[in-house]
Protein backbone atom coordinates (compact mmCIF):
# COMPACT_ATOMS: atom_id res chain seq x y z
CA UNK A 1 0.00 0.00 0.00
CA UNK A 2 1.26 3.52 -0.31
CA UNK A 3 -0.04 7.17 -0.38
CA UNK A 4 -0.59 9.05 -3.78
CA UNK A 5 -1.34 12.33 -4.51
CA UNK A 6 -2.95 13.10 -7.61
CA UNK A 7 -2.60 17.05 -9.11
CA UNK A 8 -5.85 17.12 -11.11
CA UNK A 9 -8.06 14.63 -11.98
CA UNK A 10 -11.22 15.31 -11.58
CA UNK A 11 -12.49 15.66 -15.71
CA UNK A 12 -11.46 12.90 -17.81
CA UNK A 13 -8.80 10.36 -17.07
CA UNK A 14 -7.88 11.55 -13.47
CA UNK A 15 -11.34 9.83 -11.82
CA UNK A 16 -10.44 6.41 -13.51
CA UNK A 17 -6.99 6.90 -11.76
CA UNK A 18 -8.47 7.73 -8.60
CA UNK A 19 -11.09 4.78 -8.57
CA UNK A 20 -8.26 1.72 -9.42
CA UNK A 21 -6.07 3.48 -6.53
CA UNK A 22 -8.26 3.21 -4.01
CA UNK A 23 -9.89 -0.34 -5.17
CA UNK A 24 -5.63 -0.92 -4.71
CA UNK A 25 -5.85 -0.65 -1.03
CA UNK A 26 -3.71 2.96 -2.13
CA UNK A 27 -4.31 5.81 0.37
CA UNK A 28 -5.57 9.03 -2.06
CA UNK A 29 -5.58 12.75 -2.06
CA UNK A 30 -6.62 14.95 -4.58
CA UNK A 31 -5.35 18.61 -5.41
CA UNK A 32 -7.81 20.42 -7.46
CA UNK A 33 -10.03 23.75 -7.35
CA UNK A 34 -13.29 21.94 -6.51
CA UNK A 35 -14.93 23.16 -9.43
CA UNK A 36 -15.28 19.35 -10.51
CA UNK A 37 -16.44 17.56 -7.64
CA UNK A 38 -16.69 14.34 -9.39
CA UNK A 39 -17.91 10.96 -7.26
CA UNK A 40 -14.99 9.82 -6.04
CA UNK A 41 -14.53 7.16 -3.38
CA UNK A 42 -15.95 8.52 -0.19
CA UNK A 43 -11.88 7.82 1.43
CA UNK A 44 -10.53 10.05 -1.15
CA UNK A 45 -8.99 13.50 0.84
CA UNK A 46 -9.66 16.37 -1.11
CA UNK A 47 -7.37 19.42 -0.59
CA UNK A 48 -8.74 22.83 -2.47
CA UNK A 49 -6.46 24.89 -4.45
CA UNK A 50 -5.43 26.68 -7.65
CA UNK A 51 -2.44 24.84 -9.49
CA UNK A 52 -1.30 28.53 -10.39
CA UNK A 53 0.25 28.72 -7.09
CA UNK A 54 0.18 25.08 -6.02
CA UNK A 55 3.23 26.12 -3.78
CA UNK A 56 0.82 27.44 -1.35
CA UNK A 57 -0.39 24.01 -0.43
CA UNK A 58 2.91 22.53 0.68
CA UNK A 59 2.08 22.44 4.54
CA UNK A 60 -1.16 20.30 3.30
CA UNK A 61 0.71 18.02 1.02
CA UNK A 62 3.24 17.77 3.76
CA UNK A 63 0.36 16.26 6.09
CA UNK A 64 -1.07 13.99 3.82
CA UNK A 65 2.14 12.62 3.20
CA UNK A 66 2.62 11.13 -0.26
CA UNK A 67 4.77 8.67 -1.62
CA UNK A 68 4.14 9.09 -5.17
CA UNK A 69 2.54 12.49 -6.96
CA UNK A 70 0.51 11.57 -10.08
CA UNK A 71 0.37 15.08 -12.38
CA UNK A 72 -2.47 14.47 -14.39
CA UNK A 73 -2.51 18.21 -16.00
CA UNK A 74 0.67 19.65 -16.35
CA UNK A 75 0.45 21.37 -19.63
CA UNK A 76 3.43 23.64 -19.68
CA UNK A 77 7.35 23.98 -18.02
CA UNK A 78 5.88 26.48 -15.76
CA UNK A 79 3.15 23.68 -14.32
CA UNK A 80 5.67 20.84 -14.15
CA UNK A 81 8.28 23.59 -11.97
CA UNK A 82 5.50 24.46 -9.93
CA UNK A 83 4.45 20.67 -8.82
CA UNK A 84 7.84 19.78 -8.67
CA UNK A 85 8.64 22.76 -6.40
CA UNK A 86 5.46 21.96 -4.36
CA UNK A 87 6.55 18.46 -3.61
CA UNK A 88 10.11 18.38 -3.61
CA UNK A 89 11.48 17.08 -0.37
CA UNK A 90 7.62 15.49 0.67
CA UNK A 91 7.55 12.68 -2.06
CA UNK A 92 9.84 10.31 -3.43
CA UNK A 93 8.72 10.27 -7.15
CA UNK A 94 6.05 11.81 -9.51
CA UNK A 95 4.31 10.45 -12.44
CA UNK A 96 3.50 12.54 -14.97
CA UNK A 97 1.41 12.61 -17.88
CA UNK A 98 2.72 13.19 -21.54
CA UNK A 99 1.32 12.86 -24.96
CA UNK A 100 2.08 11.50 -27.85
CA UNK A 101 2.64 14.52 -29.31
CA UNK A 102 6.07 14.89 -28.38
CA UNK A 103 7.27 12.71 -31.39
CA UNK A 104 8.69 14.38 -33.97
CA UNK A 105 6.24 12.65 -36.43
CA UNK A 106 3.19 14.48 -34.40
CA UNK A 107 5.26 17.63 -35.92
CA UNK A 108 4.70 16.25 -39.68
CA UNK A 109 1.19 15.74 -39.26
CA UNK A 110 0.26 19.13 -37.69
CA UNK A 111 2.96 20.66 -40.47
CA UNK A 112 5.13 22.56 -38.38
CA UNK A 113 7.96 20.34 -38.61
CA UNK A 114 7.88 19.74 -42.76
CA UNK A 115 9.35 16.08 -44.08
CA UNK A 116 8.79 12.84 -45.34
CA UNK A 117 6.87 10.48 -43.10
CA UNK A 118 8.55 8.70 -40.71
CA UNK A 119 7.99 5.04 -40.97
CA UNK A 120 6.07 3.96 -37.23
CA UNK A 121 5.47 2.64 -34.90
CA UNK A 122 7.62 5.25 -32.20
CA UNK A 123 8.93 3.70 -29.41
CA UNK A 124 9.88 5.85 -26.63
CA UNK A 125 13.51 6.41 -27.59
CA UNK A 126 12.14 7.69 -31.51
CA UNK A 127 12.90 11.14 -32.45
CA UNK A 128 11.06 14.11 -30.09
CA UNK A 129 10.07 17.13 -32.13
CA UNK A 130 12.34 19.68 -33.43
CA UNK A 131 9.95 22.62 -32.80
CA UNK A 132 8.57 23.31 -29.55
CA UNK A 133 4.98 25.06 -28.42
CA UNK A 134 3.35 23.13 -31.37
CA UNK A 135 0.44 25.33 -30.36
CA UNK A 136 1.93 28.94 -30.26
CA UNK A 137 0.36 29.66 -33.57
CA UNK A 138 -2.67 27.93 -34.45
CA UNK A 139 -5.20 26.31 -31.89
CA UNK A 140 -6.91 22.28 -33.03
CA UNK A 141 -10.23 22.35 -33.63
CA UNK A 142 -10.82 19.62 -30.91
CA UNK A 143 -9.69 22.36 -28.46
CA UNK A 144 -12.25 24.11 -28.38
CA UNK A 145 -11.94 27.57 -27.15
CA UNK A 146 -8.04 28.53 -26.91
CA UNK A 147 -6.99 28.68 -23.26
CA UNK A 148 -4.38 31.21 -22.09
CA UNK A 149 -1.88 28.46 -21.85
CA UNK A 150 -1.87 27.04 -25.03
CA UNK A 151 0.67 29.09 -26.53
CA UNK A 152 3.09 28.32 -23.97
CA UNK A 153 2.17 24.02 -24.12
CA UNK A 154 4.70 21.04 -24.41
CA UNK A 155 4.91 18.16 -22.94
CA UNK A 156 8.46 17.91 -24.21
CA UNK A 157 9.25 20.31 -21.36
CA UNK A 158 7.29 18.93 -18.80
CA UNK A 159 8.65 15.36 -19.15
CA UNK A 160 12.48 17.21 -19.11
CA UNK A 161 11.74 18.88 -15.72
CA UNK A 162 9.79 15.25 -14.00
CA UNK A 163 12.89 13.87 -15.35
CA UNK A 164 15.55 16.02 -15.10
CA UNK A 165 15.35 16.21 -10.83
CA UNK A 166 18.16 14.78 -8.69
CA UNK A 167 16.11 14.69 -5.77
CA UNK A 168 12.96 13.55 -6.87
CA UNK A 169 12.31 10.05 -9.04
CA UNK A 170 10.28 11.11 -12.53
CA UNK A 171 8.20 8.55 -14.76
CA UNK A 172 6.60 9.66 -17.53
CA UNK A 173 3.60 8.21 -19.68
CA UNK A 174 2.71 8.99 -22.88
CA UNK A 175 -0.69 9.32 -23.93
CA UNK A 176 -1.98 8.05 -27.24
CA UNK A 177 -5.67 9.20 -28.60
CA UNK A 178 -8.11 8.38 -25.48
CA UNK A 179 -11.68 7.59 -25.62
CA UNK A 180 -14.59 6.83 -23.69
CA UNK A 181 -17.02 8.02 -20.93
CA UNK A 182 -15.78 12.19 -19.76
CA UNK A 183 -14.21 12.62 -22.85
CA UNK A 184 -15.07 15.70 -24.48
CA UNK A 185 -13.11 15.49 -27.52
CA UNK A 186 -15.57 13.24 -28.28
CA UNK A 187 -12.63 11.21 -30.68
CA UNK A 188 -15.72 9.15 -32.52
CA UNK A 189 -18.82 11.85 -32.07
CA UNK A 190 -18.44 12.41 -36.03
CA UNK A 191 -19.28 8.83 -36.90
CA UNK A 192 -21.60 8.23 -34.17
CA UNK A 193 -23.53 11.32 -34.73
CA UNK A 194 -24.08 10.82 -38.64
CA UNK A 195 -24.78 7.26 -37.66
CA UNK A 196 -27.72 8.05 -35.13
CA UNK A 197 -29.07 10.69 -37.87
CA UNK A 198 -29.22 7.45 -39.85
CA UNK A 199 -27.55 8.88 -43.07
CA UNK A 200 -27.06 6.72 -46.09
CA UNK A 201 -23.57 7.11 -46.10
CA UNK A 202 -20.36 8.27 -44.74
CA UNK A 203 -17.95 10.77 -46.55
CA UNK A 204 -14.02 9.77 -46.25
CA UNK A 205 -11.36 11.52 -48.12
CA UNK A 206 -8.92 8.17 -49.01
CA UNK A 207 -5.62 9.61 -46.83
CA UNK A 208 -8.18 10.25 -43.78
CA UNK A 209 -9.40 6.39 -44.69
CA UNK A 210 -6.40 5.35 -44.23
CA UNK A 211 -4.94 6.81 -41.49
CA UNK A 212 -3.49 5.26 -38.09
CA UNK A 213 -3.16 6.47 -34.74
CA UNK A 214 -2.71 4.75 -31.55
CA UNK A 215 -6.01 4.97 -29.08
CA UNK A 216 -6.97 3.22 -25.65
CA UNK A 217 -10.17 3.76 -23.57
CA UNK A 218 -9.93 5.85 -20.80
CA UNK A 219 -9.93 3.12 -17.89
CA UNK A 220 -6.71 1.19 -19.92
CA UNK A 221 -4.60 4.92 -19.84
CA UNK A 222 -5.76 4.80 -16.10
CA UNK A 223 -4.52 1.58 -15.36
CA UNK A 224 -0.82 2.62 -17.16
CA UNK A 225 -0.69 5.50 -14.79
CA UNK A 226 -1.38 3.31 -11.80
CA UNK A 227 0.35 0.35 -12.83
CA UNK A 228 3.60 3.55 -13.06
CA UNK A 229 2.68 5.00 -9.91
CA UNK A 230 3.04 1.38 -7.56
CA UNK A 231 5.69 0.07 -9.51
CA UNK A 232 9.07 0.97 -8.31
CA UNK A 233 10.61 -0.49 -11.28
CA UNK A 234 8.87 2.90 -13.22
CA UNK A 235 11.58 5.21 -11.91
CA UNK A 236 13.16 7.12 -14.17
CA UNK A 237 11.69 5.55 -17.12
CA UNK A 238 9.30 6.63 -20.42
CA UNK A 239 6.69 4.62 -21.69
CA UNK A 240 4.05 4.47 -24.81
CA UNK A 241 0.37 3.44 -23.56
CA UNK A 242 -2.15 2.22 -26.62
CA UNK A 243 -3.72 -0.77 -28.26
CA UNK A 244 -1.27 -3.02 -29.56
CA UNK A 245 -2.77 -2.65 -33.16
CA UNK A 246 -4.00 1.02 -34.38
CA UNK A 247 -6.65 0.21 -36.69
CA UNK A 248 -6.99 2.54 -39.36
CA UNK A 249 -10.29 5.28 -39.58
CA UNK A 250 -12.04 2.95 -41.32
CA UNK A 251 -11.98 0.04 -39.32
CA UNK A 252 -12.93 2.02 -36.14
CA UNK A 253 -15.68 3.20 -38.75
CA UNK A 254 -16.72 -0.26 -39.16
CA UNK A 255 -16.51 -1.17 -35.16
CA UNK A 256 -19.17 1.77 -34.37
CA UNK A 257 -21.18 0.76 -36.87
CA UNK A 258 -21.71 -2.12 -35.74
CA UNK A 259 -22.20 -1.14 -32.44
CA UNK A 260 -24.70 0.81 -33.93
CA UNK A 261 -26.20 -1.84 -36.35
CA UNK A 262 -25.91 0.83 -39.09
CA UNK A 263 -26.34 -0.19 -42.68
CA UNK A 264 -24.99 2.70 -44.32
CA UNK A 265 -22.08 2.78 -46.92
CA UNK A 266 -18.46 4.26 -45.94
CA UNK A 267 -17.54 6.32 -49.16
CA UNK A 268 -14.11 6.83 -49.36
CA UNK A 269 -12.69 9.20 -52.42
CA UNK A 270 -9.89 11.33 -52.93
CA UNK A 271 -9.96 14.89 -51.27
CA UNK A 272 -10.72 17.00 -54.06
CA UNK A 273 -14.00 15.21 -54.40
CA UNK A 274 -15.16 15.73 -50.90
CA UNK A 275 -17.10 18.66 -49.89
CA UNK A 276 -15.03 21.50 -48.27
CA UNK A 277 -15.93 20.33 -44.74
CA UNK A 278 -14.54 17.37 -45.28
CA UNK A 279 -11.37 17.66 -47.11
CA UNK A 280 -7.71 16.98 -46.28
CA UNK A 281 -5.83 20.32 -44.83
CA UNK A 282 -3.11 19.50 -46.41
CA UNK A 283 -2.04 16.67 -49.06
CA UNK A 284 0.67 15.21 -46.69
CA UNK A 285 -1.56 15.52 -43.42
CA UNK A 286 -2.42 11.48 -43.73
CA UNK A 287 0.44 10.21 -44.74
CA UNK A 288 1.91 10.79 -41.55
CA UNK A 289 0.56 8.31 -38.72
CA UNK A 290 0.93 8.28 -35.06
CA UNK A 291 1.36 4.60 -33.98
CA UNK A 292 2.97 3.51 -30.66
CA UNK A 293 5.21 0.87 -29.78
CA UNK A 294 3.28 -0.29 -26.41
CA UNK A 295 5.77 -3.00 -25.90
CA UNK A 296 7.61 -1.21 -23.15
CA UNK A 297 5.17 -0.67 -20.47
CA UNK A 298 4.18 -4.53 -20.98
CA UNK A 299 7.37 -6.36 -20.23
CA UNK A 300 8.79 -4.30 -17.79
CA UNK A 301 5.26 -3.81 -15.59
CA UNK A 302 3.05 -6.32 -16.78
CA UNK A 303 0.77 -3.73 -18.02
CA UNK A 304 -2.26 -5.46 -20.03
CA UNK A 305 -5.45 -3.33 -20.81
CA UNK A 306 -8.06 -3.96 -18.47
CA UNK A 307 -11.31 -3.17 -21.06
CA UNK A 308 -11.00 -4.34 -24.44
CA UNK A 309 -11.66 -2.96 -27.57
CA UNK A 310 -15.55 -3.36 -28.22
CA UNK A 311 -16.43 -3.08 -24.59
CA UNK A 312 -14.44 0.86 -24.34
CA UNK A 313 -16.17 1.46 -27.64
CA UNK A 314 -19.57 0.81 -26.73
CA UNK A 315 -18.95 2.79 -23.48
CA UNK A 316 -17.54 5.96 -25.00
CA UNK A 317 -21.01 5.84 -27.83
CA UNK A 318 -23.34 5.33 -25.26
CA UNK A 319 -21.58 8.60 -22.94
CA UNK A 320 -22.00 10.37 -26.35
CA UNK A 321 -26.02 9.54 -26.20
CA UNK A 322 -26.03 10.60 -22.59
CA UNK A 323 -23.68 13.75 -22.55
CA UNK A 324 -24.20 15.82 -26.17
CA UNK A 325 -22.33 18.78 -26.89
CA UNK A 326 -23.09 22.08 -26.74
CA UNK A 327 -23.44 22.76 -30.59
CA UNK A 328 -23.67 19.07 -32.00
CA UNK A 329 -23.26 20.15 -35.67
CA UNK A 330 -20.19 22.07 -35.22
CA UNK A 331 -18.65 19.45 -32.95
CA UNK A 332 -19.44 16.41 -35.57
CA UNK A 333 -18.70 18.83 -38.73
CA UNK A 334 -21.90 18.73 -40.39
CA UNK A 335 -23.32 19.92 -43.24
CA UNK A 336 -25.68 17.05 -44.80
CA UNK A 337 -26.53 19.22 -47.71
CA UNK A 338 -23.09 19.92 -48.95
CA UNK A 339 -22.33 15.97 -48.23
CA UNK A 340 -25.47 14.80 -50.45
CA UNK A 341 -24.24 16.95 -53.24
CA UNK A 342 -20.66 14.97 -53.16
CA UNK A 343 -22.71 11.73 -52.71
CA UNK A 344 -24.01 12.55 -56.33
CA UNK A 345 -21.10 13.23 -58.14
CA UNK A 346 -18.82 10.24 -56.21
CA UNK A 347 -21.29 7.42 -56.48
CA UNK A 348 -19.00 5.76 -58.23
CA UNK A 349 -15.93 5.69 -56.15
CA UNK A 350 -14.74 3.33 -53.71
CA UNK A 351 -17.63 1.90 -51.28
CA UNK A 352 -16.20 -0.21 -48.26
Amino acid sequence: MSRALVIGGTVFVGPSVVRELTAGGHVVAIFHRGEHETDLPAGVRHIHGDRASIGDNRDAFRSFKPQVVVDMRSMTERDARAVVGAVRGIADRIVAVSSMDVYRAYGRLQGTEPGPPLKPPFDEDSPLREKLYPYRDHTPPSIGPRPDWLGEYDKILVERTVLGQTDIAGTVVRFPMVHGERDEQRRFYTLWKRMVDDRPAILMSAKSAAFRASRTHVDNAAHAIVVAATDDRARGRVYNVGEPEALTWTQWARLVAAQLRWNGELVVAPSDQMPMHLRDSRPDTWDHHLVAETSRIRHELGYQELVGRDEGLARALAWYAESPPADPAAAASLDYRAEDEALVTIRGSAVL
